[in-house]
């Protein structure tokens, strides 16, 4: 299996190198979607067979390229297993949503030879199984996606948005590359078999840890690392946004499981303390900044950094868990932050389609510009609606599951021994309650403002449905997001051999009618049936629907709505975006964001009218991105200075830099 999803890899990297003579011609798009839907259908299959099987050995296989004296490793085993599904499943949809979407595109000789290029490289990062080769890939991955944000250079904002990914890539890639340096030691083995085999010492774990925290996550998205996500996911082309923010994301994730709880070896407990912090307080932010936003697109990538947050937080629980020996908690927390990690790609996609679509038929993606469209576009609203309720953890829906068997994991937290982790834990639960209260609110602003109501300009009135092929991608997220959430079993137990492989155990598994429920803890503690919570749902609403219909009054029953004493209201007296989000601003804006409110009100008898000026600021930008930037700034200033030295003080320089670098080398042996 590890060789085919290694040629379905070559099949992306030989459509994207095609993709550059083809990208002009008429038929050229979707041909390298269908090539690329094709291709990442057949890693699908490779990977859900390899998880499923739940082979005990792990596929393995070195091939003669890369560094000379170590060439490639690749490797295939459960978790490398699960993120290929994620990743594939996301690109499959990309793809198949890229063939209706893609013929909009404006710039396609900028996007059709890096998409399959992009998909190819996510593909190896998840396979490699060496340090040079996952790197290599990594930084692949990275430049594939900075091609893709920069395919629209010419807008405004564009271009600063790849800049700063690409710094922030930069500082990831760097992270990561000191992490393995510190894993491979004096020996400098760099396979991961070798790196796994030895035992490094407290201090140098920790060193990893923060490491692989930082590299792992600059890319994943965790504050105070975030700030490139919200300007690059918008800015790239929908599908695009789709994969970065549903998939890339996930390789990030993957990244630091496989170097913290595979290559390190055992955690100390206070690793978890500091995980599962930092994730409380990326899901609180996240959503806030998520609440603040009118741009639909920006909107839903500060909710990817909510979701990431939710997923650190199961990982940190994990490791607490791990740590003080306590594994069916610890498979617990694990399943919860792996499902999560499904459950985020797929309706994050699904969302992602959404904006996508309405983007196509208007034009726009300022929510206050949008409205009215669920009577323009009814199928694209009904899928968004369904993206919307799982993001907000509704039942039946799959977002619900994940979310909540984090907080079954967090309800262990006082059998833990360390007092830290007995007040922080239920802190950190309070942080996630907090965040899935206001991302429901959040996603009623999304909905409600953008496809309901009346249309507030001429583009939201004039809409269409989009195409037949971007509805198919929707709709097969959409029944996904119903499955994982009626019949959640079904994945649970595809992610224990995941589990049992990174915290020695895992979630008891279904049989016969068991499979319908799941019971992590115990039966008299708690228990979900997602099938039953569904019929009972279905029952309700249709028992109401009954009753409306059949016993409500059969006299005029639609009439136009209360107009307040103006027939003829503008529609921009409807509620917006910036109303509904007045109300938390006032609560939160003036310590997350030093919100500040000012008030234009004309003289008495002027026809000038009122305005509303809101200011909100960035403080992590303002923190701590502002003063590197002038440092870096000083810095480069006064080493200006190096390029007009002489060939004297140049041979100088390098071999003061020899000796330096010797001295550190005989030193570290």
């Amino acid at each position: 299996m590890l060789a085919g999803v290694l040629i379905c890899v070559a099949g992306l990297l030989a459509t994207g190198v095609a993709a550059i003579a083809l990208a002009r011609r008429r038929e050229a798009t979707p041909a390298i979607y269908g090539a690329a839907l094709i291709a990442s259908l057949a890693a699908l299959g490779l990977a859900l067979g390899a998880l499923l099987g739940q082979a005990s050995v792990p596929a393995t296989l070195a091939l003669p390229i890369g560094l000379p004296w170590l060439g490639a490793h690749f490797r295939l085993d459960a978790l490398s297993a699960l993120f290929l599904v994620v990743a594939n499943l996301g690109g499959a949809a990309a793809s198949l949503y890229g063939v209706g979407y893609g013929r909009h595109e404006e710039a396609p000789a900028r996007v059709l030879p890096f998409f399959p290029a992009f998909l190819g490289a996510m593909n190896l990062v998840l396979v490699a199984d060496d340090a040079f080769t996952f790197l290599f890939s990594w930084e692949s991955m990275s430049l594939a996606s900075w091609a893709l944000v920069m395919a629209h250079h010419r807008r405004s904002g564009n271009a600063a948005a790849g800049y700063l990914y690409l710094l922030m890539a930069s500082f990831g890639t760097l992270a990561l590359v000191l992490a393995f340096g510190l894993l491979a030691g004096g020996s400098g083995a760099y396979d991961f078999a070798a790196i796994r085999s030895a035992s490094p010492s407290a201090l140098m774990g920790t060193a990893v840890l923060v490491l692989a925290l930082a590299g792992a996550g600059s890319k994943a998205g965790v504050v105070p690392l975030h700030v490139w996500l919200p300007l690059a996911h918008p800015a790239a082309p929908s599908h695009v946004s789709a994969l970065m923010s549903g998939v890339m994301t996930k390789v990030a994730v993957y990244g630091f499981v496989r170097v913290v709880f595979d290559l390190v070896g055992a955690p100390l407990w206070w690793w978890g303390a500091l995980v599962a912090l930092v994730g409380g307080i990326t899901a609180v932010m996240g959503v806030l900044h998520a609440l603040m936003e009118h741009d639909l697109k920006r909107l839903l990538a500060y909710h990817t950094v909510e979701n990431i947050g939710i997923i650190f937080i199961g990982l940190g629980l994990a490791l607490a868990f791990t740590a003080n020996q306590m594994p069916a908690a610890a498979a617990l927390a694990l399943t919860a932050a792996l499902f999560h990690v499904f459950n985020h790609s797929v309706f994050k996609s699904l969302l992602f389609f959404g904006a996508g679509a309405v983007l196509s038929a208007t034009g726009e993606r300022d929510m206050e510009r949008l409205g009215g469209l669920i009577h323009r576009m009814p199928q694209t609203a009904f899928l968004f609606l369904v993206g919307s309720a799982a993001i907000s953890a509704l039942p039946p829906f799959n977002g619900f599951v994940s979310e909540w068997l984090t907080f079954q994991a967090i309800l262990l937290s006082p059998a833990l021994p360390q007092w830290l982790l007995k007040f922080l834990v239920p802190a950190i639960g309070a942080a996630l309650a907090l965040s899935a209260a206001l991302a429901a609110a959040c996603f009623v602003k999304a909905f409600g403002v953008t496809f309901l109501g009346r249309a507030r300009s001429p583009v939201a009135r004039e809409a269409l449905e989009t195409d037949r092929w971007s509805l198919a991608a929707m709709f097969t997220l959409a029944a996904l997001c119903l499955v994982a959430g009626v019949l959640p079993a079904w994945f649970i137990d595809a992610l224990a051999p995941v589990a049992q492989a990174l915290a020695g155990s895992h979630l008891p598994e279904r049989h016969g009618l068991d499979w319908l429920t799941i019971v992590p803890i115990a039966q008299s503690r708690s228990a979900y049936n997602g099938l039953l919570l569904f019929v009972l749902i279905a029952l309700a609403a249709g028992l109401a629907a009954l009753v409306i219909h059949r016993f409500a009054s059969d006299r005029l029953r639609r009439a136009p709505a209360w107009d307040c004493g103006f027939p003829d209201a503008s529609p921009a007296t409807q509620y917006t975006a910036g109303s509904f989000s007045q109300p938390i601003r006032r609560v939160f804006g003036t310590v997350v964001f030093r919100a500040r409110e000012d008030v234009e009100m004309p003289a008495p008898g002027a026809l000038q009218s009122a305005r509303l000026h809101v200011q909100l600021r960035d403080l992590v930008w303002e923190a701590l991105y502002v003063p590197a930037a002038r440092v870096v700034g000083f810095v480069a200033d006064r080493l200006n200075a190096v390029q007009f030295l002489t060939i004297r003080a140049y041979l100088t320089l390098v071999f003061g830099a020899l000796v330096t670098l010797l001295a550190v080398l005989a030193i570290w042996q």
